[in-house]
């Protein structure tokens, strides 16, 4: 029996993983569970992550060996709560889309951006069933659409929305976390997703999904480390935070050359099927480059603030750029850089 006929409460299994907090029964709550320490040293740095992320790459990539200082992981559902947890000083640095840095800034959260990369859009889409009547954007109207709240989805899907000459105001938006999205997609609660790889690769796998649109062209790509004041007002953990990041930077070059190699070590850390890691590499997250938090992002992502305040989903505009610290961009090439491709179909 193949997964894409499974009932909807097997489906959640994998999905309720990848959005889960280290395996926490708190899995929706979004608050960040330890999994783990690495390293040696006097010095630990709090780094936020995703089933998946940060902590899978560099292992797989071989950055976790002889690490000069200790790494202590915890694990949150999507950006936004990893955000708060570096707010409340819990956490040092942690990766996160291009738009839950917008919500946390507006909050006046104590977060600065200190690395970006760009990676291709394809994976950010907004999914429909198969069977779905809707073949464009514009016929959205009217319709419900699930969307995490704060996430780089709610940002593609308000400019998707635009595009076709919509507002917000114009569908119902049902905010729900990625399980509990799939849960009501999978149910027929809501008439399209708006979401990011690899729930993409997996709704296109095994929920019977089809892509009405995707964030290509529509979005900017970008993803961010972000990071404490405190911990880059700190000498050691501002070293320790510039080592980090260059062994991201190393993990990102091995994975696209070992596509399959990641997709394998990320499939086994998610519990996602091979095929649809390797689908979700190839499409998005093996294209990824990394790139300088320089003057062009801070313009994209003001736009980001921008558009959101003008539709007050933020209470108010205010300069991003103040959120950002450039001090490790170093010979990083520009934001605008293309992502990598593995060719055609990808």
């Amino acid at each position: 029996m193949k997964a894409r006929h499974l009932a909807p409460a097997a489906l959640l299994l994998p999905f309720a993983l990848l959005a889960a907090c280290g395996g926490s029964s708190r899995a929706e709550g979004g608050g960040g569970t330890g999994s783990g320490t690495d390293g040696k040293g006097s010095l630990t740095l709090n780094v936020g992550d995703q089933k998946g992320g940060s902590e899978a790459l560099l292992r797989a990539a071989g950055e976790l060996d002889d690490l000069p200082y200790k790494i202590k992981w915890s694990t949150f559902t999507s950006g936004p709560p990893l955000l708060e947890a570096i707010n409340a000083g819990a956490v040092d640095v942690g990766a996160v889309g291009n738009t839950p840095p917008v919500f946390a800034a507006a909050a006046k959260s104590k977060i600065k951006v200190i690395a970006g990369s760009h990676s291709r859009s394809d994976g950010e889409t907004i999914l429909v069933k198969k069977g779905s009547p809707l073949k464009r954007p514009a016929q959205l109207k009217g319709k419900s659409i699930a969307v995490a709240q704060g996430s780089s989805a709610h940002y593609q899907l308000v400019a998707s929305l635009k595009k076709a000459g919509l507002t917000p105001k114009d569908v119902t938006l049902n905010y729900l976390q990625p399980a509990d999205a799939l849960a009501a997609f999978t149910r027929g609660k809501v008439a399209a997703w708006a979401v990011w790889d690899p729930y993409t690769s997996q709704a296109l796998d095994q929920a019977d999904a089809r892509v009405l649109t995707t964030g290509q062209g529509v979005v900017n790509g970008l993803s961010f480390q972000v990071a404490a004041p405190a911990a880059l007002d700190d000498k050691k953990k501002s070293a320790a935070l510039k080592d980090y990041t260059d062994r991201l930077r190393r993990a990102q070059d091995w994975v696209f050359k070992h596509p399959d190699a990641w997709a394998g070590a990320w499939a086994k850390e998610t519990g996602l099927p091979d095929e649809v890691a390797l689908d979700a590499v190839k499409r998005t997250r093996g294209t990824a480059v990394a790139v300088a938090v320089d003057k062009a992002a801070i313009a994209s992502e003001q736009r980001i603030v921008d558009a959101f305040a003008a539709l007050k989903l933020i209470p108010r505009s205010y300069d991003f750029g103040k959120f950002v610290d450039p001090r490790f961009n170093g010979d990083l090439p520009p934001s605008g850089t293309a992502p990598r491709t593995y060719g055609k179909g990808h």
